[in-house]
């Protein structure tokens, strides 16, 4: 039998690798800052060269961008790219909301279920503090500060579950989230006990989740996403209806 020679690997290469499984695993997140060249290259323990040589390669595949005078950061647009024009479509087509929503109920209560079974001590904190930021941001009032407090949340809790795709399918809806969280908590500020309601059912997840108990985490999810669907469905309907009347007193003017 013949025997190969064994090759051994560049350096740069290694690092790339390295990096590379970083971003894959969600460790380094969209647009996040990376270390400079001289510190990575002290918590490598390896040259300088070597790890630029390494970045350039990311660069080149796209995974990481490089500002004049601003560093290297983790490409933003890699998750977004194909997602922007979704959203467009979406924001026209008002039916669909409803089709993310189903959406959803796959991908969060999924993120719940394995978040509370497998999420360690830290991710458990960063949930806790995530969730207290919704709180807070439930004392301003403010729509936006509410809705991106709780899309946050919502990643958090997806890189708890450690499941990379489940992780970057969610990174890839993100434009389509804003929209959709946005848009639902416009209904919800115009109908205080549905907000109360919703706000319950987030605490029941958050509760589930904490306590380590999965299967309650994902019941609770869906309880919430299927509360805030059937709320859509009646606003729909309630659309509806005053539609068809308009239409009628425009068909009959002397009924006004």
């Amino acid at each position: 039998m013949a025997y190969g020679k064994i090759r051994q690997p560049k350096l740069s290469d290694v690092i790339e690798q390295r990096l590379e499984h970083l971003i894959f695993e969600g460790t380094l997140r969209p647009g996040e800052k990376l270390p400079p060249e001289r510190e990575l290259a002290r918590q490598f323990d390896v040259s300088r060269p070597s790890v630029r040589e390494a970045i350039q390669t990311l660069e080149a595949k796209g995974l990481l961008s490089r500002r004049q005078g601003g560093g290297t950061f983790v490409q933003k647009q890699m998750w977004q790219s194909f997602s922007d024009p979704l959203a467009e479509l979406l924001a026209g087509n008002p039916e669909s909301q409803f089709d993310l929503l189903e959406t959803r109920h796959a991908l969060e209560g999924i993120a719940a279920y394995y978040a509370a079974l497998r999420g360690t001590d830290e991710d458990l904190e960063r949930i806790r503090q995530s969730y207290e930021l919704i709180k807070s941001a439930q004392q301003t009032s403010d729509i936006d500060t509410e809705s991106d407090a709780v899309l946050q949340y919502q990643l958090i809790v997806t890189e708890a579950a450690h499941n990379v795709v489940i992780l970057h399918l969610l990174r890839c809806m993100v434009p389509m989230l804003e929209q959709n969280i946005r848009q639902n908590f416009e209904f919800l500020y115009t109908r205080k006990e549905m907000y109360n309601a919703v706000s319950e059912h987030r605490a029941q997840i958050f509760s589930a989740i904490m306590a380590r108990e999965p299967e309650k985490a994902r019941e609770a999810s869906h309880r919430h996403l299927a509360f805030i669907e059937e709320l859509l469905l009646d606003i729909s309907r309630e659309q509806t209806r005053r539609e068809r009347s308009l239409r009628r007193l425009q068909q009959h003017p002397e009924l006004n």
